[in-house]
């Protein structure tokens, strides 16, 4: 492990864990925001170079793949839930629940002091229910029938597709629905008359805001969260990994664990840091 210019020599072999959103990559028109393994490389290596703002120092007694569980998916998830303001006593309702981004968004939301209800497959209702929801209705559930119209403060959505329209008829007038994924489809129907009737804030969320890793740096420290770790692999596995995820019956996140190269304790955790997981 080596520091670049510029970065203090002390870093070296500091416990890290790493920000996915590199914010100062100069590209043609000026400085874009970008995730690290989806817009640049480097997620599914032994090793990866990243900005030293985005390398944070962390103090845990969780193993490096529990560690590698949170910065993707629990970044999306607290953006989500600060950008809907969950506060406490709000009812929210999360989808795709047994998932990454939604495990982790049951947790979020429930630190928060909110009511969470969430949608997972049947098998995986109890693992779901342990990680903080009140209620656990099955993917497929008549969400209007089980919850009733205007019954939920805030949806917190990665699912998409057809549930949607029933999502915003569950909305209470002024509630707020935030997405981040689309895995039932990325095309829906939308009545307007729902969004303006109701008063409702419709929020796309990719991009967390600056503040929002700091924050989960805090929570995890504070054992105010958990990660959900359902696999680990060898790099050299990543085709098992990849087939895995896609069969989806996990709950939480599949974790690659690259190779150490080296002899050194130092350099052997900054390695292990280096981790990928699948969203």
């Amino acid at each position: 492990m080596e520091s670049g210019d510029n970065v203090d020599a002390t870093r070296v072999g500091q416990r890290v864990i790493v920000d996915p959103v590199i914010r100062s990559l100069r590209k043609a028109g000026g400085i874009e925001n970008v995730y690290l393994g989806s817009d640049c490389d480097g997620a599914f290596a032994d090793y990866v170079c990243v900005p030293s703002v985005n390398a944070y120092a962390i103090d845990s007694t969780f193993t490096a793949p529990e560690l590698a569980s949170f910065p993707c998916s629990y970044s999306a998830a607290e953006n989500m839930i600060t950008r809907a303001a969950v506060r406490e006593g709000d009812t929210v309702l999360v989808t795709g629940a047994s998932g990454g981004v939604g495990s982790a968004a049951v947790q979020l939301a429930k630190r928060r002091g909110a009511h969470v209800i969430a949608l997972a497959a049947g098998a995986k209702a109890a693992q779901v229910s342990q990680l903080g929801a009140s209620q656990v209705l099955a993917r497929d559930t008549d969400i209007m029938a089980a919850l009733g119209v205007e019954s939920v403060d805030v949806v917190i959505d990665v699912v998409g597709g057809r549930q949607f329209g029933a999502l915003l008829n569950v909305l209470k007038r002024g509630g707020r629905y935030a997405v981040a994924g689309a895995i039932d489809g990325a095309l829906v129907n939308l009545d307007l008359r729902t969004v303006y009737l109701k008063d409702l804030r419709l929020l796309g969320c990719t991009i967390p805001d600056p503040d929002v890793f700091g924050n989960l740096l805090r929570y995890i420290e504070a054992g105010e969260i958990k990660p959900v770790v359902a696999k680990t692999y060898p790099l050299s596995a990543i085709a098992q990994a990849q087939g895995d995820f896609l069969e989806k019956r996990h709950t939480g996140k599949l974790v690659l664990i690259p190779v150490v190269h080296t002899s050194s304790h130092a350099e052997s955790i900054a390695s292990e840091k280096s981790g990928a997981t699948l969203k």
